[in-house]
């Protein structure tokens, strides 16, 4: 198992340095476990679209039967005990240790399903779909490793995942672009007039990207709600990849179309800021309050 594990670091290591500077604040035994989810997840993401560690997707023979290919082997990898590669080895160990249903893991390869198929997403509805697939239900699963089981917990840790996919949208606008997706509502495109294309956006295609990132604000704040329910060492890990992902968005706010000329990333140096920031939400989220309801916010599938 040791093996496993530090094979799932080093794909957390290479492919999201903010995921992994969170994940250092998780205990022992969470933290392996958090890994190792991380490390298939990602594996999964680059078999779709033939890349590595998340760098830019290459042109892929037949990805149909990467898919077919990738469910098989989750399948197989939740239901038997053939022998796996270590990316399927640690979804199994993980999945059986915190009783995933299958549905979960399915869920996350329906997301890249979607883009195998080139679904086209007509309203901010059909795009919380999308993102349900490619990061809530990760939210989920991690939640789950963290001894959550309470459905409505779970809804604020999808509500995280959420978030975070809307703004990994609005900062990669421009770069799916250029390998012709486009995860925009496209009812919000036809009402700006915008349309996706060129270095940075325009006028038009940035109000709806900042639109986007409005839309993403009601389920950071349910997120930040759930971090109570969590135990204290999780819910600073999760406050500090909430301070920094949300703080992508603000550097897309504050560089205008600009910002787009350039990664937009948060420095190192900002990043522990951002950590310590997250130790006083885990403070203030010990404190006893009214959690307040999920008015008016999507709702993951439920009934697995």
């Amino acid at each position: 198992m040791s093996d496993l594990v530090a094979t799932s670091q080093q794909a957390i290591t290479n492919g999201s340095q903010s995921f992994a500077a969170a994940a250092r604040l998780m205990p022992p035994g969470i933290r392996e476990d958090t890994v190792m989810l991380y490390a298939w997840c990602r594996h999964a993401d680059d078999l779709i679209d033939g890349q590595v560690l998340g760098d830019r997707p290459e042109v892929t023979t037949d990805p149909q039967a990467r898919l077919q290919a990738l469910r098989a082997q989750t399948l197989s990898a939740l239901r038997d005990d053939a022998p796996v590669t270590p990316p399927f080895a640690a979804l199994r160990a993980v999945a059986r240790r915190h009783d995933f249903p299958d549905r979960w893991p399915l869920d996350l390869i329906e997301g890249f399903a979607m883009d195998v198929d080139r679904r086209e997403y007509r309203s901010l509805e059909d795009v919380l779909e999308y993102s349900y697939h490619v990061a809530g239900v990760v939210g989920v699963m991690m939640a789950r490793i963290m001894g959550v089981r309470e459905t409505h917990v779970l809804d604020r840790a999808c509500d995280l995942g959420l978030a975070f996919q809307l703004t990994n949208i609005a900062r990669d606008v421009m770069d799916d672009a250029a390998i012709g997706r486009c995860y925009l509502p496209g009812d919000w495109l036809a009402q700006a007039g915008a349309q996706v294309q060129g270095e940075v956006p325009s006028p038009e295609l940035y109000g709806v990207v900042l639109r986007l990132l409005d839309a993403a604000e009601p389920y950071y704040a349910s997120a930040r709600v759930g971090l109570g329910a969590l135990p204290p060492r999780c819910a600073w890990s999760i406050a500090a990849a909430l301070r920094i992902y949300h703080a992508i968005g603000t550097r897309i706010r504050r560089g205008g179309p600009p910002a787009y000329r350039q990664r937009i990333s948060t420095t190192r140096l900002a990043k522990l800021g951002l950590l310590a920031r997250g130790g006083v939400d885990l403070g203030l989220s010990r404190l006893p309050r009214q959690t307040g309801p999920r008015s008016d916010l999507w709702t993951r599938p439920h009934g697995a």
